[in-house]
C-alpha cells in the first residue's frame, strides 16, 4: 500500500507565511528569523517524510514480489512432491509385481530342476540295471575279450576283434554270432535304448585285403556287419541302430606292441537311454 500524507503541515506553513507577511511591519527581525527557521525545518521534515514514504512503498512492492515468488516455489514443490509420491506408489506397485513374478519363475525353475534330476536319476538307475543284465547275459564271453562298463551315462559293450572276426575279415564268425545273439536278447527287451556300433582298428596299415583300402574301410565295414546281423538276423529295430567307423584314431592303448594293438582292434556297442522326455522338459 502506497503511503500518502495530508496537507496540514503545508497549510500551516502557508498560514505562518501569510501571517508573517501581513504582520511584517510589527514582527521583529528575531521573530522573523525564527519563523523562517521553522519553515525550513518543516520543509525538511516534509521532504524526509516523502522519502520515507517512497522507501516504504518500495519495500512493500518488494515484499509482494517475494511473496509471489515464494508462492510459486511452494506450488512447484507441491507439484513435484505429488509427482514423486505418485512415482513412488507406482514403483512400489511395480516392485511388488516384479517380486511376485520373480518368485513364481523361481518356483517353476525349481520344479523343472527337480523333474530333470528325477529323469536323470531314473536314467542312471536304468543304465545300471542294463549293465547288470548285459554282464549276466554275456558272462560266458568275458574271457574272450568282452567287457561291459558305464561311461558318461552310457553303457559300453566292447568286443575285441578276435571275438567277432577272423584276422583281416569283416565276416562275423560263429563265436561272435553267439555273443551278439545274447546281446540282442537284452536289447530287444530294452526298446528305449539307442544303439551305436563303432568299429575301431590299430594303426597297422592294411595289406592284401582286396577292396578294403585302409583302416577307415575296415572299421566301417566291421561295424556295418554287426548292425546287419543284429537287425536282419536278430530282428533288433533298425531305427535304433547307428553304424560308424573310427579307424585307428580312438585307441585304448599305444600301438607299440601286439598286445596293445589287439586292445585297439575292437567293436564298441554304445547303449544310451532315449532322453526325449528330458529334451522336451528342457525346451519348455
Amino acid at each position: 500500500m502506497k503511503l500518502t500524507f495530508s496537507t496540514p503541515i503545508l497549510a500551516f506553513a502557508f498560514f505562518l507565511l501569510a501571517a508573517t507577511i501581513s504582520s511584517c511591519v510589527v514582527l521583529s527581525p528575531k521573530k522573523y528569523k525564527a519563523l523562517l527557521a521553522k519553515q525550513d525545518s518543516l520543509n525538511t521534515g516534509w521532504t524526509e517524510s516523502q522519502l520515507t514514504a517512497e522507501n516504504l512503498n518500495n519495500t512493500i512492492a518488494k515484499l509482494k514480489r517475494d511473496t509471489a515468488d515464494l508462492n510459486g516455489q511452494l506450488a512447484d514443490l507441491h507439484a513435484r512432491y505429488t509427482e514423486m509420491d505418485g512415482n513412488y506408489a507406482k514403483l512400489r506397485s511395480n516392485s511388488s509385481s516384479a517380486i511376485n513374478k520373480l518368485s513364481e519363475d523361481l518356483k517353476k525353475r525349481e520344479q523343472r530342476l527337480k523333474e530333470v534330476e528325477e529323469i536323470l536319476r531314473k536314467r542312471d538307475e536304468a543304465t545300471n540295471q542294463l549293465k547288470e543284465k548285459l554282464q549276466q547275459a554275456l558272462l560266458g564271453f568275458t574271457k574272450n575279450g568282452l567287457t561291459v562298463e558305464i561311461k558318461n551315462g552310457k553303457v559300453y559293450v566292447s568286443l575285441m576283434d578276435k571275438l567277432l572276426f577272423p584276422s583281416g575279415s569283416i565276416v562275423i564268425d560263429e563265436k561272435g554270432k553267439q555273443a551278439l545273439a545274447q546281446l540282442a536278447k537284452v536289447l530287444k527287451e530294452q526298446p528305449e535304448i539307442n544303439i551305436a556300433v563303432e568299429g575301431h582298428t590299430d594303426s597297422q596299415k592294411i595289406n592284401n585285403l582286396g577292396q578294403i583300402k585302409d583302416n577307415w574301410d575296415l572299421s566301417v565295414l566291421r561295424s556295418t556287419s554287426v548292425v546287419r546281423f543284429l537287425t536282419e538276423i536278430e530282428k533288433v529295430e533298425s531305427v535304433r541302430m547307428t553304424a560308424t567307423g573310427k579307424g585307428e584314431f580312438q585307441p585304448l592303448a599305444p600301438n607299440t606292441s601286439a598286445e596293445s594293438r589287439s586292445k585297439n582292434r575292437r567293436i564298441e556297442i554304445v547303449l544310451s537311454p532315449k532322453l526325449d522326455e528330458l529334451y522336451d522338459l528342457i525346451k519348455q
